[in-house]
Order: structure tokens, then sequence, then C-alpha cells
């Protein structure tokens, strides 16, 4: 998987890149199948950093997830937690459809009726 952090209008310090990185690796354990990870961070207006997170996932589009708000860390985890609430939304439903079409591919029994009538041939 590989994660890339790009900032646009500003710097950001090698450590808050390493707290933003080692947060956004936390997303594989919900998801395994994930092939890209990129978050943009835009310091253009000081007082309302911007993050934006796009993850590439296995046989999927990208999921995308923005939040603006005064705290850079407090965006980056009010984005991580709308990431984490799409991943799981669309593991479930991967997971309903593999439970589903192994229910539909079970045979009906045949019905009562014709069963009966079938019992009554053989003993003419």
């Amino acid at each position: 998987m590989q994660i890339s952090i790009s900032i646009r209008h500003g710097h950001l310090s090698d450590a808050s890149q390493r707290k933003v990185t080692e947060k956004v690796e936390k997303l594989s354990r919900i998801f395994e199948r994930l092939t890209a990870i990129d978050v943009t961070i835009d310091l253009e207006r000081e007082e309302t950093p911007s993050v934006d997170l796009r993850v590439s996932a296995e046989h999927k589009h990208d999921f995308v997830a923005t939040d603006c708000s005064s705290q850079l860390m407090g965006s980056v985890d009010t984005v991580i937690h709308k990431m984490e609430q799409q991943l799981r939304k669309y593991k479930e439903k991967i997971q309903n459809r593999h439970r589903n079409a192994s229910a539909r591919n079970v045979e009906i029994p045949a019905a009562a009726d014709e069963v009966d009538e079938f019992e009554f041939e053989d003993e003419l």
C-alpha cells in the first residue's frame, strides 16, 4: 500500500507528517485490500486548513473524504473517521453479497403436491 502526503500553500513539519502517516496506516486494519492512500493538506487559509483523503481499493473506485476546521489534526481525525465509515459500509456490502450468493444457489425442493402424484403413480 502506497501512502503519499502532499501539502499545498505551506509547509508541514516532519513530525506532523509522521503522525498523519501513522493515523492513515490504521485504515488497512478495517479493509485489507487498499492499494493507495493520498492525503492532501491545503494550508492556503491558515485559520482553517482543509484535508482531503483519497483511498483506492481493489475492484472499486476511489473513496473520498474532506474536512475543513480550525485544527489541522482535528481535521485529519475527522477525515479518517469519515473514511472508516465508508470502508466499513463497503466491506459489509461485499460480505452480504457473498453470503446471499450461496443462498441463491441452493435448489428449492419439489412442492408436496408433486411428490404425492409421483408416489400415487408408482402404486398403480
